[in-house]
């Protein structure tokens, strides 16, 4: 890119050319525009990563240390999901995504004129857009990509598994009050049980004849048949649960009735909300499109104008800022005497001519550039400042009453190893190394006292040391996902072949195992070792005592 900042002595002139980022008619209007124009300077909407991109280069790995930061692989599902919609998009008009900025800087070139990359860097673009849109706001960003993989019977399947795990535990806590007793949770469990050693003897045999999808069907459908009827309703395995305690009745029968209660209903919602086309709408709207009319709208415009309903703000950043910072630039050439082409997608042109028309209403450059915070009121921290709190008052009121050190030892000792081997398990299933699987499982005690740190983000840590990730691993899925036709098992597998989707799993399953762990352990765990000190009653009293001793010593040290 040359400089074009030197001054002519005069002021020169703008025209904006609004195109669509994957429309044929775009490329031809721009190609005829500069050649009939002829202008000194030729500025594009794209920032030198995507220039580089467009260019065949090879994206910048991303940092380990950016891993820290805590936002940034939900940055890169906000990047990956406005990519897939264009590419989308591009495949279904044939034409790739940029053509029509491409198509500016190669006639730019050939005619021997000036090229200006005017936009904002996409990374500072995301970082913004991403900070602005609340909770549910992203779900639905984040659940909208989801629907490139799976259907909404599978998703239904999710969901219920996640509500499940937290259902389960509610039940083990509030069981007996609603009629749960311990020979009922005994039955269940007896039930688990023989479903599972039914159900993986029959798994085997069936794999010899049948094949992996069938096989994995029987074992499952004649395994739950068996814990029903065998576990459940006769009671076979009563004496093996009996002989291992009542804990683990109690444990894997709160468990299990949860997830089944859970896995039900998803699976029942999922098939209604298929059934209604939920899901569906992405590919509809694609087939609706009319190529003619994307010359009037930039396509990452039209699906950003569609948020505006609900984060009128992720709209600000995304396009609204992204018009003012580009009209600054335009501004800066017109008055430095150049004659410029600018080529903007066309839902950028109506602001980005405002600008240029009223140039005093441009905010100032310093609230277009760097970080945001989002602004509001900062919950998360405030409630992670909370539980850091409360984690370390239980161990200094209990420790304050009298509690024996050895007790305290060995309930952080628990504490530990329950969360160490749920972050450790799940990040291993995901697929990670053994070094980052052993570094999520040490830090997960340390994360899940505070949550404004998570084991995921030092396994994605070590995980990015061995095996780097770009910006073109976006491009590599957007290519798996367009295949409509492969099975969702084996477009899962080859997901997981690219080393973006593998970080981004192995960082949300340590998390996922890490609060997991802490929901399990203050259900199951803690009550178990409170018998040891008088059941919960007798914490809150020790509790009660402690506080009551650190008054006291506080008010001797002060008088």
């Amino acid at each position: 890119m040359n400089d074009q900042g030197a001054s002519t002595g005069r002021e020169g002139r703008v025209r904006v050319v609004g195109t669509a980022h994957v429309s044929s008619e775009s490329v031809r209007e721009v190609e005829d525009t500069i050649e009939d124009e002829r202008p000194d300077v030729v500025a594009v909407e794209l920032d030198e990563g995507r220039y580089r991109q467009l260019q065949g280069e090879t994206p910048d790995d991303i940092e380990p240390g950016d891993l820290l930061r805590g936002n940034t692989v939900f940055q890169f599902l906000a990047y990956w999901m406005l990519s897939y919609v264009q590419s989308r998009l591009g495949e279904k008009f044939d034409v790739t995504p940029g053509a029509d900025m491409m198509a500016a800087v190669d006639s730019a070139e050939e005619l021997g004129i000036d090229v200006a990359l005017v936009d904002r860097d996409i990374q500072t673009t995301i970082q913004r857009f991403w900070a602005r849109l609340g909770p549910i706001e992203k779900a639905r960003l984040v659940g909208g990509l989801v629907f490139g993989v799976t259907d909404a019977r599978g998703i239904g399947l999710a969901l219920g598994v996640a509500a499940g795990v937290i259902a389960g535990p509610l039940l083990g806590l509030f069981g007996p009050s609603l009629g749960l007793t311990l020979p009922i949770l005994t039955r269940i469990t007896g039930g688990v049980l023989l479903a599972i050693a039914v159900g993986l003897v029959v798994h085997t045999l069936a794999d010899v004849v049948l094949g992996p999808d069938e096989a994995l069907i029987a074992g499952g459908a004649v395994g739950v048949a068996a814990g029903l009827l065998g576990g459940v309703g006769l009671g076979l395995a009563d004496g093996v649960v009996a002989s291992l305690g009542p804990f683990v009745a109690r444990v894997v029968g709160s468990l299990a009735l949860g997830l089944a209660g859970g896995v039900s209903v998803g699976l029942v919602a999922g098939w209604l909300a298929d059934r209604a086309g939920y899901g569906a709408a992405e590919a509809d709207e694609l087939d609706d499109f009319d190529v003619a009319e994307l010359t009037d709208a930039d396509v990452v415009s039209v699906m950003m104008e569609e948020f505006r309903t609900f984060s009128p703000a992720g709209a600000r950043a995304l396009i609204d800022e992204r018009d003012a910072y580009i009209a600054h630039e335009l501004v800066r050439l017109r008055e430095a005497g150049r004659d410029v082409v600018a080529v903007v997608g066309a839902g950028h042109r109506e602001g980005i001519e405002g600008y240029l028309d009223a140039p005093e209403t441009l905010p100032p450059w310093e609230s277009l550039v760097g970080t945001d915070s989002g602004g509001g009121v900062p919950w998360l921290k405030a409630v992670g400042v909370l539980v850091s709190v409360g984690f370390v008052a239980f161990f200094v009121l209990l420790a304050m009453a009298g509690v024996r050190d050895g007790f305290l030892l060995r309930l952080f000792a628990a504490w530990f190893v329950v969360n160490g081997v749920f972050a450790a398990g799940l990040a291993r299933l995901a697929g990670a190394r053994w070094s980052s699987t052993l570094v999520g499982g040490l830090v997960a005690w340390m994360t899940s006292v505070n949550p404004l740190l998570a084991p995921g983000w030092f396994t994605g840590y070590v995980e990015l040391r061995h095996n780097p990730v770009n910006v073109a691993d976006i491009g590599t899925l957007n290519e798996l996902l367009s295949d409509e036709e492969k099975p969702i098992r084996q477009l899962v597998g080859e997901m997981f072949e690219v080393p973006l989707f593998k970080l981004i799993m192995v960082v949300a399953m340590t998390n996922v195992g890490s609060m997991i762990a802490s929901l399990l352990f203050a259900v199951y765990v803690l009550p178990l070792f409170a018998t040891e000190i008088g059941g919960i009653e007798g914490v809150s009293r020790l509790m009660v005592e402690g506080a009551r001793n650190s008054a006291e010593l506080l008010w001797r040290t002060v008088t």
